[in-house]
């Protein structure tokens, strides 16, 4: 289990110099598209919950929608975000032929991020984030989750934040990445809200 040091830490591990997180020719998408809010996705889930469980069985430690897709009422891209925790990301003969064959295909390799491996389905549309059980991301990421279904003030913040966002990456041409950085400062206000009302964080 991580840290609460850990959780609270908005500091992203960057790559090594000339190391690159992508695979198979794979590279960031260019064009936000962001779609209304859809209860379909929560079924999306369910069938991605069915064949990562059913590739993996007890390998699975835990598993979490989050991202956009599993906020009530909050626009997202058309892509379920999971996140998967093994007991070791970096032994990817241990899970990754196994999801390989249910459908998901490797596009990122982060061993500089807590081991971060994504894997991406097309029907239902889904990244697929594995990491190991130290890793705070998926615990930062159901603390997010969970605070944007209860707090409206927050959730409209990062509605319109996320749509004026989408906006100028699309006029200035960029990528998803380009595209996250956009709302980096108001993502980071919104965790350390959560982040002191859970006692993680004080001041």
């Amino acid at each position: 289990m991580p840290t609460p040091e850990q959780i609270v830490s908005h500091d992203a591990a960057p790559p090594p110099p000339g190391a690159s997180p992508w695979v198979q020719g794979a590279a960031p998408q260019v064009g936000i598209s962001i779609a209304d809010p859809d209860p379909a996705w929560t079924e999306w889930y369910a069938v991605l919950a069915d064949r990562v469980r059913g590739a993996l069985g007890w390998r699975v430690l835990a598993l979490d929608h989050v991202g956009s897709t599993s906020v009530p009422g909050l626009p997202a891209k058309p892509i379920v975000d999971v996140d998967l925790v093994v007991a070791d990301p970096a032994d990817e003969a241990a899970y990754v032929p196994a999801l390989e064959a249910a459908g998901f295909v490797l596009r990122v390799r982060e061993p500089w991020w807590w081991e971060h491996r994504l894997l991406r389905h097309e029907q239902p549309c889904c990244n697929l984030h594995v990491f190991g059980p130290d890793a705070p991301e998926p615990w930062r990421n159901r603390l997010f989750r969970d605070w944007l279904a209860g707090n409206p003030d927050d959730l409209a913040l990062y509605r319109e934040t996320k749509l004026a966002a989408a906006e100028a990456a699309n006029a200035a041409g960029e990528h998803v990445m380009e595209y996250n950085a956009r709302k980096a400062r108001v993502i980071r206000e919104i965790y350390d809200r959560a982040f002191r009302a859970a006692g993680l964080l004080s001041g």
